[in-house]
C-alpha cells in the first residue's frame, strides 16, 4: 500500500533525510521518499503488518516533525 503523509516542521533536505531514514527502519516498509518543499512523506508498506501505520507515524514524530495526516 502507498500512503502520502503530510507533516509540519520538515523545512530542509537534512530533516527530510532524517525522516526517510527513520521510516525505512520500520519493519514492513518497502520504500520511503520525503519532500521538504511539499511537506510530505510518501511511504510504500505491507499493510498486513500489524500496527505499521502507527509505527510509521511514530518514526516520523521521533525526528521532531509533526504528522498532520
Amino acid at each position: 500500500m502507498q500512503k502520502k503523509i503530510y507533516v509540519a516542521g520538515m523545512f530542509d533536505d537534512d530533516t527530510a533525510g532524517k525522516v526517510e531514514a527513520a521510516v525505512k527502519t520500520v519493519g514492513g516498509v518497502t520504500s520511503c521518499t520525503s519532500n521538504a518543499s511539499k511537506a510530505q512523506v510518501l511511504v510504500d508498506f505491507d499493510e498486513s503488518t500489524a500496527g505499521i501505520e502507527d509505527a510509521i507515524n511514530a518514526a516520523i514524530s521521533s525526528t521532531g516533525v509533526e504528522v498532520l495526516s
